[in-house]
């Protein structure tokens, strides 16, 4: 695939479109499963936490139906920890790539958002399929997976957490480049990360003394948007906003450390 350097704004679209879609059809293309596997991870994650807090164990958090309030989190928290995942080999995969093209070198982190961002999509289907099955076997009623306004919170929350991921990568690629143990540092945090965030829990059930979690995690105020369309009771305006805020500052530290980074980064690679 050749990705020629175009000025501009629609150049930058172009040659982002390119790359992800290079990604997507190398993802789909050599594998039977396909779609499915943008699915299946977050599919089995929910399964086995749903068995072991309802059958073994007796659940005092979350909300009901308890697998929706699952899936509506882990969708999104997919999308984040593969993308994260991604960013620590962003600029070395394509070494040859990011060292020989002009496009500018952050599209090597906007691809991986955007083609990630794309099977979280594709993914969300699968909240409609866990609302009837759940309206179905009667596991709280229709009342409580009813469709609300809060659905129309969904764009903010796909927007918000791409512009988060972007400062994040902006940030964790070319560091990553430079200091070759982060990639497993990286790692270790979004396995701790994964416990702090309301997933398997929500947000009202975080304890006394962490109740500063749900405005210190970003993720905490966009889940509460994602799962606002099915679970109002979750709303929470402070760390909304918090989320918002502190997106948007990442972004803008994520654009000055790319900047000041990327000589470097083009003389280690």
């Amino acid at each position: 695939m050749k990705v020629r350097a175009t000025s501009g704004v629609h150049g930058y679209t172009h040659s982002l479109w390119l790359l992800s879609a290079r990604d997507l059809k190398v993802r789909y293309a050599t594998s039977w499963l396909g779609y499915i596997w943008s699915v299946l991870d977050p599919l089995v994650m929910s399964a086995i936490y749903w068995f072991v807090f309802t059958q073994v164990f007796h659940r005092t958090v979350g909300a009901t139906p308890y697998i929706l309030f699952l899936i509506s989190a882990l969708l999104p928290w997919m999308w984040f920890n593969t993308s994260i995942s991604d960013f620590t080999r962003a600029f070395k995969i394509d070494a040859k790539l990011v060292r020989s093209t002009a496009i500018p070198r952050s599209i090597w982190v906007s691809r991986t958002v955007v083609s990630k961002g794309v099977e979280f999509l594709f993914s969300l289907p699968v909240l409609v399929i866990f609302a009837v099955v759940a309206g179905l076997t009667g596991e709280g009623g229709w009342a409580d997976v009813a469709l609300g306004w809060g659905v129309l919170w969904l764009p903010v929350a796909v927007v918000l957490q791409a512009v988060l991921l972007t400062g994040l990568g902006l940030i964790i690629a070319p560091l990553c480049v430079l200091f070759r143990d982060l990639e497993r540092t990286t790692k270790l945090i979004l396995r701790a990360l994964f416990y702090a965030t309301p997933i398997i829990y929500g947000i009202r059930d975080l304890p006394g003394g962490f109740a500063w979690l749900e405005y210190a995690n970003p993720l905490a105020g966009l889940f509460v948007l994602y799962r606002a369309g099915f679970f109002p009771e979750e709303w929470r305006t402070g760390p909304v906003l918090s989320s918002a805020a502190i997106s948007a500052v990442v972004f803008v530290i994520g654009c000055l450390v790319m900047r000041a980074l990327e000589r470097p980064v083009l003389k280690e690679l």
